[in-house]
């Protein structure tokens, strides 16, 4: 097993790491490696692109809820023209005057929530990107997996197919000699008829898997051709120690991440509405610039009520909400409701964890006895086809008894590229519970291999 590192730039100064585990496997040219596919899908599908946009948006978000700390500041220019006529006043003049405010909380009980609840949000976008690129990348896994492993059965059914072609003609020339009657060579013809449905089923199956890859890929099927996967199963034993595996998966893994990120937001939100019960101070400076005097406010009745000059006013007020008509307590009664949910679909992740492993360990085992029994077999209907399908052509052993070890060993071969299939799935399934394929840092450096 060899282990290849993916690293992909994110908002800031936050990176992600892909962790891919791959199989060993044998190339061949013009095709597609697991390395291949994993890394056009991270760079490509679309549900991943949209969780990158997510990141960005949530950003955005952030600097929402930073804005309760920072100032609030105004600047105008009223200008017009002034008429009519006052004691000591005739015609008509211009004016102008700068006005500017500036506001500043400088105490409300919302503003430390706030800016954690700023930073949770992007955390959570962090976590659905994770766990988007953990989706695609295992469903484009599994995939590549469905695509080698059915390409392969319709290689077994092909190769079989042929050798009952062979027979069929064997049986055909026995027959016209009048070594035979005529049942060995309709038996003979029928047996190998019987397989063509099966190469066509598993060679649909195949091109279903190649579109489930094109789609992982974002290949668009008409612009060009259908990937072509590299290399063949291949069974490599794999021992866990479930115990630490279970540990770290708790740790690790994005899902759980992204429900724990869920409660705290959820705890944070209750905290800033909560914050309506406490008082708020604030703090104003309105400022006023006059170049020229004798400049009548709105609504003003004599001189008394004009602008004199310039002017800076300073004042501090706050506000308390002292009863309380249900809006604060039901909304945070709402929120409380959200963050107990949260916290108790977190708490069922999280106990699912050992569960899944232990169930996934126990399919591990069981595979592995089972490609023993099949490999064995396998050896032993190879080499009995063999001695049969020589002393056939001499009329040493019947027809019958050549089909029946024929279907033999098919099944045996069958059976064992099924049980190689079934292993490489569940290492794809264990490393997904594992949480194996992505992981956020803040230290890229130390990620990257």
């Amino acid at each position: 097993m060899k282990q290849r590192s993916l690293f992909l730039e994110s908002t800031g100064c936050l990176g992600l790491v892909a962790i891919i585990f791959m199989f060993c496997v044998a190339h061949r040219t013009s095709a597609m490696t697991l390395e291949d596919v994993l890394q056009t899908t991270l760079e490509k599908n679309p549900a991943i692109q949209e969780a990158k946009a997510g990141l960005e948006q949530a950003t955005g978000k952030r600097l929402i809820f930073r804005s309760v700390v920072w100032p609030r500041a105004e600047i105008g220019v009223p200008a017009g023209v002034q008429a009519g006529h006052r004691a000591g006043e005739s015609g008509i003049k211009g004016f102008a005057l700068g006005r500017g405010s500036l506001e500043q909380v400088l105490f409300n009980m919302a503003v430390p929530p706030s800016l954690r609840r700023g930073d949770v949000e992007v955390l959570i976008a962090q976590q659905q990107l994770n766990v988007a690129a953990v989706e695609q990348l295992h469903a484009a896994r599994l995939a590549f997996y469905a695509a080698l492993y059915n390409r392969s059965l319709e290689s077994i059914r092909e190769e079989q197919r042929r050798k009952l072609e062979e027979n069929v003609a064997t049986q055909q020339d026995r027959y016209k000699a009048g070594l035979a009657d005529r049942s060995a060579f309709t038996g003979a013809t029928v047996q190998a008829s019987e397989l063509v449905p099966q190469i066509e089923s598993a060679h649909g199956a195949y091109r279903a898997a190649q579109l489930k890859l094109a789609e992982a890929m974002a290949i668009d099927p008409a612009k060009s051709s259908l990937p072509e996967p590299d290399g063949e199963l291949q069974f490599v034993p794999m021992r866990v120690d479930l115990d630490s595996e279970t540990a770290a998966a708790l740790q690790r893994r994005a899902d759980l991440k992204l429900a724990r990120l869920f409660v705290r937001a959820a705890n944070e939100d209750q905290r800033i509405i909560a914050a309506d019960y406490y008082p708020a101070v604030g703090g104003t400076i309105n400022g006023e610039y006059v170049p020229e005097t004798g400049i009548h406010r709105q609504g003003s009745t004599s001189k008394t009520q004009d602008f004199i000059g310039s002017e800076i006013k300073e004042k501090a007020a706050y506000t308390w909400r002292v009863i309380d008509n249900g809006k604060v307590g039901g909304a945070v009664l709402k929120a409380r409701a959200t963050r107990e949910i949260n916290e108790l679909t977190c708490r069922k992740l999280e106990a699912n964890v050992s569960r899944e492993l232990s169930r996934i360990a126990n399919n591990l085992k069981a595979i592995d006895m089972r490609e023993r029994s099949l490999s064995t077999a396998s050896a032993a209907a190879e080499e009995s086809a063999g001695a049969i399908g020589e002393n056939l052509a001499s009329g040493l052993v019947s027809p019958l008894e050549y089909r029946v070890t024929q279907n033999a060993f098919l099944k045996t071969r069958s059976g064992l590229l099924e049980a190689v299939y079934r292993h490489n799935l569940a290492v794809a399934e264990w490393d997904r519970a594992t949480g194996r394929y992505f992981q956020f840092s803040e230290d890229t450096a130390q990620n990257v291999h």
